[in-house]
């Protein structure tokens, strides 16, 4: 790991943020300076039934043309090709998503579809696009996926059986607005699976291959503040100012990942979420303290800098010594947080993870792994420690 003296990268984080208690409310504000003048409002129904969508659609108005909301828990190929057409129907000109994962998701691929047309099977690769497309306003309500300052979407593709990867620079989200108050419902469960996934994108960020100086300060200041206000969140999740910083902790996770890209955990938690529907933020909270060990040798001195986010670190231990701590800790906040420890706990079974460890050979998250991996058994031995 470390940096090569020939060390050379590009740092991309377009992404306007507005942040504060009821920002939301200047979502009208912020549409007029993209040039939006009617917006399709895309959500989920457990956001519609949580009450988070009324006070947007207030706001916005008669330049609210539609709300968009039949997304399942993974979205896929057919529901971003419906979301399109809804919004064509209805002459948008801006998508504004409200939600978590896989609503932003779902947003992202509409705007493509929007701008370029066709259906989202038309854009099976990765840069394929050359002109800037519709403008995405993100209101996230989890704070974990970091999804709103990134150029990744992850969809589901049932013809292919897996999880489809879209990564465009010319349709990462213009705008977020991160409103403390729009996480303040999140249930405990929620609250620590949308968290872990915040952490393994740090931590991953920090082991990745082509990780560098920027995106390592970014990730550790996320573990730092996740350390701090996860646990806060999950004992009180009224707490409006620990809610915040966990919303900031995603978010710039979010650009540390989105530029030194993820790795095993990723390519995993996609596969066994393609296969047996496990939450992907769950998915990588159970896998990551596992996959940190797999990786220990090569990635010790950058699992040394999360045991120096987490206050580990003493005078005078080395790299191996530190990175020992950073497993240890992860596990022992992954449980303090009563975050899933076992993949049985989510129903999975041993012939879900036997179709899970091939899969994941074909994730192109496991590209930038520092440990190159060889076989699915290496992955298959991984999954049997967390069934």
């Amino acid at each position: 790991m470390g940096y090569d003296e020939d060390l050379s990268f590009n740092y991309f984080g377009p992404t306007k943020i507005v942040f504060g208690i009821d920002s939301s409310k200047d979502v009208e504000i912020e549409m007029n300076s993209l040039g939006g003048t009617r917006a399709v409002v895309v959500t989920d129904k457990g956001i519609i039934a949580a009450g988070l969508i009324e006070g947007i659609t207030k706001t916005l108005g008669s330049k609210c043309v539609g709300v968009f909301s039949d997304i399942p828990q993974d979205t896929g190929v057919d529901v971003v090709d419906k979301g399109a057409a809804f919004a064509r129907e209805n002459k948008a000109n801006i998508v504004i998503s409200v939600g978590g994962g896989s609503v932003i998701d779902t947003a992202k691929g509409m705007c493509i579809l929007l701008t370029e047309g066709g259906n989202l099977r038309d854009f099976n690769g990765i840069q394929l696009l050359n002109r800037l497309q519709t403008p995405h306003i993100v209101i996230p309500t989890t704070a974990g996926t970091g999804s709103e300052v990134t150029n990744a979407a992850v969809i589901m593709d049932k013809e292919m059986g897996q999880k489809r990867l879209l990564v465009e620079n010319f349709n990462v989200p213009r705008l977020a607005i991160l409103d403390p108050k729009m996480t303040e419902k999140l249930p405990r469960l929620l609250t620590a699976g949308t968290g872990m996934d915040a952490m393994t994108h740090a931590v991953e960020a920090l082991h990745s291959i082509p990780h560098e100086p920027i995106t390592d300060a970014l990730a550790i200041h996320a573990i730092r503040l996740l350390a701090k206000y996860l646990p806060v969140c999950i004992e009180n999740g009224s707490d409006l100012v620990a809610r915040g910083q966990a919303q900031i902790a995603a978010t710039i996770a979010g650009w540390a990942f989105g530029n030194a890209m993820v790795g095993i955990v990723h390519a995993m938690a996609h596969s066994i979420g393609a296969i047996a529907h496990v939450p992907h933020g769950i998915a990588n909270g159970i896998l990551l303290a596992e996959c940190m060990d797999y990786n220990l040798e090569e990635a010790a001195d950058g699992y040394a800098m999360v045991a120096e986010a987490f206050g580990l670190r003493e005078k005078g231990m080395d790299d191996m010594d530190a990175a020992r701590a950073a497993v240890h800790a992860m596990r022992v906040f992954s449980k303090t947080i009563g975050h899933p420890q076992r993949l049985s706990e989510m129903g999975v079974k041993e012939q879900d993870i036997e179709k899970a460890a091939e899969l994941s050979l074909s994730d192109g998250s496991i590209v930038n792994n520092p440990r190159f991996v060889l076989e699915s058994s290496e992955v298959l031995d991984i999954f049997r420690k967390v069934l």
